[in-house]
């Protein structure tokens, strides 16, 4: 389809105006690996964001755990509940900014699609069993899932999506790591760490929306598992202010409950959050003048938080760190989940038959376990372990 077609549909579904210059603008995307026509009816990143929201991983996320295993409540986030929050988010957000909302919207649904079960204790325990074989992160893992993983095309593995929303998807990556992918793939995702130079400004924004969303609702899990108090939290600088807050401005809502008063306190400090990180951007842009999207991320981070708001946070990851996440019950799940992951390895990897075809007939019988094994949710995961092993590990 000729591109002037392309570009005159891309005006009647997306008002460009409301873009800024330093916006990541879909027809100036770097394009596919695999090239293929315009969609008539839809712009690069709608068209990735559309990919992955049908994509196999991203119907998984639903049975992964983020912080409680999936068991443990029906009302407690899984990385598929996270991952629509931090998409709703940080759509808010680049609206406000001017940013390009269909990219940072198929950043946040893919940014969990390599995910580990059992939260980040599968994930420490996959690259543990990897060492020597290239190591496991996850990070790393949805990129090699959208790359890859998905077998959905006749034309080519994985989804074939944009550059722009491949590079963002790579969070980070150590140097030894980006130079590999460099060799592989010159001047690809992994050229920005090599050099030095930053994220689009849509992948800042995602990244931040991530840390946002999972502080509130980790907070809010915490609380409804009983883990941790909001009498507790009241010793945060952050969570103190809203309280207060809104107990003035509401004198009646102590008595209406804990639950609607933490409630009301997470959705002011995520207000707070949401609010301090646009004007700070703003501010920075103001200052920083770039005129499009490359020059943008020549220079420091402009997507961020005002000091204050960022030890507000920092106070606030510690306390989630301590209390939350080292808790003794939230680690004996975790140690589960770990050794789960650790048995599965072995069996497959001494048994490669015990896997699909698709795995137990690749050369790399390591990666191919690491692939089947992050793959998995966590229910499934403890179903095969039981199957393999004959031990049942959790209720």
């Amino acid at each position: 389809m000729p591109k002037a077609y392309w570009i005159s549909e891309y005006h009647a579904i997306h008002d460009e105006a409301a873009l800024a210059a330093y916006a990541s603008w879909p027809e100036r995307s770097r394009g596919r690996r695999v090239p293929e026509a315009a969609a008539p009816d839809r712009n690069a990143f709608q068209r990735d964001r559309d990919r992955i929201v049908h994509s196999t991983a991203f119907r998984r996320l639903v049975y992964k755990t983020q912080v409680f295993l999936n068991h443990e409540g029906d009302l407690f986030r899984t990385r598929l509940t996270h991952s629509l929050e931090v998409a709703q988010l940080a759509r808010s957000m680049a609206r406000g900014l001017g940013l390009h909302e269909d990219l940072v919207e198929a950043l946040a649904l893919a940014h969990d699609l390599g995910h580990t079960p059992f939260g980040h204790a599968g994930q420490d325990a996959l690259n543990a069993c990897m060492k020597g074989h290239g190591g496991f992160e996850h990070n790393l893992q949805s990129l090699r899932v959208v790359d890859v993983l998905e077998q959905r095309y006749p034309q080519f593995d994985g989804l074939n999506l944009s550059f722009e929303t491949r590079e963002g998807i790579l969070k980070h990556c150590s140097m030894r790591v980006a130079r590999h992918m460099e060799a592989l793939e010159p001047h690809g995702v992994a050229h920005r760490f090599v050099v030095g130079y930053q994220a689009s400004l849509e992948a800042q924004l995602c990244n931040l929306a991530d840390e946002i969303a999972y502080n509130a609702h980790d907070v809010d899990d915490g609380v409804r598992s009983g883990l941790i108090t909001l009498d507790q939290l009241m010793d945060l600088s952050l969570v103190r202010h809203f309280h207060d807050e809104a107990v003035r401005e509401h004198p009646g809502l102590p008595a209406m409950g804990r639950r609607r008063l933490l409630s009301e306190v997470l959705r002011r400090m995520l207000s707070a959050q949401v609010h301090d990180l646009m004007g700070t951007t703003r501010a920075r842009l103001a200052h920083a003048r770039p005129a499009d999207a490359w020059q943008a991320r020549q220079g420091p981070a402009l997507v961020g938080f005002s000091a204050p708001m960022r030890a507000a946070i920092t106070e606030l990851k510690r306390f989630l760190f301590r209390a939350l996440y080292r808790h003794e019950q939230v680690l004996a799940q975790t140690q589960r989940g770990k050794a789960v992951v650790h048995d599965l390895f072995n069996v497959y990897a001494q048994r490669p038959s015990e896997m699909p075809a698709e795995y137990a007939q690749r050369p790399d019988t390591q990666r191919a376990v690491a692939d089947y094994v992050a793959g998995m949710t966590d229910r499934f995961a403890v179903r095969e372990h039981e199957r393999l092993t004959g031990r049942r590990l959790f209720g």
